[in-house]
């Protein structure tokens, strides 16, 4: 993929976590910031789904947001093809191991599993 287009994620990534997060933290603001870090209400929270999703999506944004500026950070440190594809596949599965940990915690919560 060009790195244009690579960038172009980034940004647009980095656009949609600040309008998500913007509602995640309005979400915690109208409940009482005290009273949402409660147990029961944080489960009750994964237990409706829209916000479950929201969390979802915030997840995936973010981490591709984040090992993409990863990416980009240890590109400018080393040249090179061989240490660019090990760099652009290193980032990808750690980042997909990152989702994949991320969405188990939230779909087994929502679920009701914990």
């Amino acid at each position: 993929m060009r790195e244009s287009i690579i960038m172009k994620i980034h940004y647009g990534t980095a656009l949609a976590s600040v309008a998500l997060v913007a509602v995640h933290i309005l979400f915690r603001l109208t409940q009482g910031f005290a009273e949402s870090l409660q147990y029961e209400s944080v489960i009750a929270n994964y237990e409706f789904l829209p916000y479950a999703g929201m969390l979802e999506i915030i997840l995936i944004l973010l981490s591709i947001h984040g090992f993409n500026g990863l990416r980009v950070i240890l590109l400018e440190l080393k040249q090179g093809p061989t240490f660019e594809k090990s760099v652009t596949y290193g980032c990808i599965a750690v980042m997909a191991l990152v989702i994949l940990y991320g969405s188990r915690t939230i779909f087994m919560t929502s679920m009701g599993m914990v």
